[in-house]
């Protein structure tokens, strides 16, 4: 199968360079290109994309408005959005992840890393590179003082941590820690198979779109902490 890409920058150039890498690959395929985030959510629809490699700076609509627009359409729920930034640890890493995008990569990365990143999000996993989850960990920690909290929101969130199984919340914890299928399956001593079906489940109960999303709720609902070195 091939992977369909949508790629969403500003700058031409760089749109150019992506794409030679791109289709250099015998797996995927550039499908479309957009200068700003409303063409891409358009293009997204047209052109069936699968993975959308997103810039968050974009003159009218950026790329955070349009990956919540994305991740809001129904039409575009198996679309992945990986977002591209110039600094990979800024305040744009729980704004991203909150609006639905499958995780970030540095504008500096390796042609691999690019390459990798596009399988792993259209593989439905979240694609965290330690430095940025790092930085989503001290986000959520600078939070968690805030004395204008939503207790309506707190309180959805922990009805919705109720509904997972004891098993469930273990592999949660797990998955916010970084940890894959296998790395898992290991720690439990269980098939990944199994570490699979009850990631499933956990995004269904708690209407995730992917692992990145189960991250941010495993810290918003205060399942898992950050901790101070």
């Amino acid at each position: 199968m091939t992977i369909r890409v949508l790629l969403a920058d500003d700058q031409a150039l760089l749109r150019s360079a992506f794409r030679v890498l791109v289709d250099s690959e015998p797996d995927m395929e550039v499908v479309g290109e957009a200068s700003d985030g409303a063409e891409a959510v358009r293009r997204a629809k047209e052109e069936r994309a699968d993975v959308v490699l997103m810039d968050i700076r974009m003159p009218g609509t950026d790329g955070l408005a349009a990956t919540r627009m994305i991740s809001a359409d129904p039409e575009l729920a198996h679309v992945r959005v990986v977002i591209l930034t110039t600094f990979e640890v800024d305040d744009y890493v729980v704004q991203s992840l909150r609006a639905g995008a499958s995780g970030f990569l540095g504008k500096g990365a390796e042609p691999d890393e690019l390459l990798n990143a596009i399988r792993v999000a259209a593989g439905g996993d979240a694609l965290l590179s330690p430095s940025a989850t790092k930085g989503l960990i001290a986000r959520f920690l600078a939070q968690s003082d805030d004395p204008d909290g939503d207790d309506d929101t707190d309180t959805a969130r922990s009805e919705r941590l109720g509904t997972l199984t004891g098993r469930e919340r273990e592999v949660l914890v797990h998955v916010a820690a970084g940890l894959s299928n296998d790395e898992i399956a290991e720690r439990l001593e269980v098939s990944p198979l199994t570490v699979k079906t009850h990631v499933n489940r956990a995004m269904a109960k708690l209407g995730a779109r992917d692992r990145a999303q189960l991250v941010v709720f495993a810290y918003e609902s205060g399942l898992v902490r950050p901790r101070v070195e």
